[in-house]
């Protein structure tokens, strides 16, 4: 018997990285999970594996930041999976610039992409959890939310907003039976830490005190904790496996 069994997962970004680390895992633990990504290769990759599991998969090519294509996603898995039992809240970019010479643009799109996504396919699977009071959103935050980072300013405030928005609809929902909780994790090694500059990444490791990046594999078991049984009694919280890069 796995921690999810007869779960029905969507979860976003899970094309690589973290978010495939996650899907993966629910997989293993009995869930029948969607992948909504970008890339179409990601999508169908991590379908794929989930499907060699032994568990219905479907990857789903989205801009998640699109209201449009959320609805069109999120109508598909309720017809091929079922309705959603998980959402977790993983898809994002990273960037840096100075805030003087950041263009509009690449603020906007920040937002865009790590904070509408996440109001949007919370939108979409919220009428479901609440009519049948059961379900469970993870939202994926990051430490910088809590302490901040030169040349990622829109990055940060991003993420801030992921946990403002966390713990406010927690509030909301609550009595509804829906559990919503977020995890900032610290660096991970993963494509998006490998893109930032050199430069950026050795000052950002001279501040974690175990002195590297962590594995995506660390951080997916504290997912697997909030939608499972086994954190029945978190809510609005904010998980922090960051190597101790913030300790709260």
């Amino acid at each position: 018997m796995g921690k999810l069994d007869g779960k029905v997962a969507v979860v976003t970004g899970a094309g690589r990285g973290l978010g495939r680390a996650i899907a993966l895992l629910f997989a293993a633990e009995g869930a029948d999970v969607a992948v909504v990504d970008l890339s179409a290769q990601g999508a169908a990759d991590t379908a794929a594996e989930i499907a060699s599991r032994g568990r219905r998969s479907l990857g789903l090519v989205g801009d998640v930041s699109d209201e449009g294509q959320v609805r069109h996603a999120f109508e598909r898995v309720a017809a091929e999976l079922g309705e959603v039992d998980i959402l977790v809240n993983n898809a994002g970019i990273d960037t840096t610039s100075e805030i003087e010479s950041m263009p509009v643009e690449m603020w906007d799109e920040m937002l865009r992409v790590n904070l509408r996504s996440v109001f949007l396919c919370t939108r979409a699977v919220l009428p479901s959890m609440r009519r049948r009071r059961s379900g469970r959103i993870i939202n994926i935050a990051s430490q910088l939310a809590q302490k901040g980072a030169a040349t990622m300013a829109h990055y940060s405030a991003a993420k801030a907003g992921v946990i403002g928005f966390t713990r406010s609809l927690a509030v909301e929902v609550a009595a509804d039976g829906v559990l919503v909780n977020a995890i900032a994790p610290g660096p991970l090694n993963t494509d998006l830490w490998r893109a930032l500059p050199d430069s950026w990444r050795a000052r950002k490791l001279t501040e974690v005190p175990l002195g590297r990046p962590g594995a995506v594999e660390e951080v997916a078991p504290t997912a697997l904790l909030l939608a499972s049984a086994d954190g029945s009694y978190y809510l609005g919280a904010t998980l922090n496996p960051n190597g101790g890069d913030v300790m709260v």
